[in-house]
């Protein structure tokens, strides 16, 4: 029997692999997307693009859905938009 061990991803890796996970969502039902453009300590900028990026509920996207399920993995996190 082998031992598994787990990898050891760094907080940003993990980050940019929770946001790709939700863009994929996005991108498949709302034809929009979510990318990442930086982490710089506790804030995280992001860019929202195709449907997302001209959508009047993106604020709330941005805060409701991006940040929310940010949160709930980095509870200390502030996510904003890129310019």
């Amino acid at each position: 029997m082998t031992n598994h061990v787990a990898p050891n991803y760094s907080r940003e890796e993990q980050i940019r692999g929770l946001i790709e996970q939700i863009s994929a969502y996005i991108e498949q039902f709302h034809h929009g997307s979510v990318e990442l453009i930086s982490v710089e300590g506790n804030t995280i900028k992001v860019r929202l693009g195709g449907a997302c990026s001209e959508c009047e509920l993106s604020t709330q996207t941005l805060q409701g859905w991006v940040a929310g399920t940010l949160r709930q993995f980095f509870p200390d996190v502030n996510v904003i938009a890129a310019e």
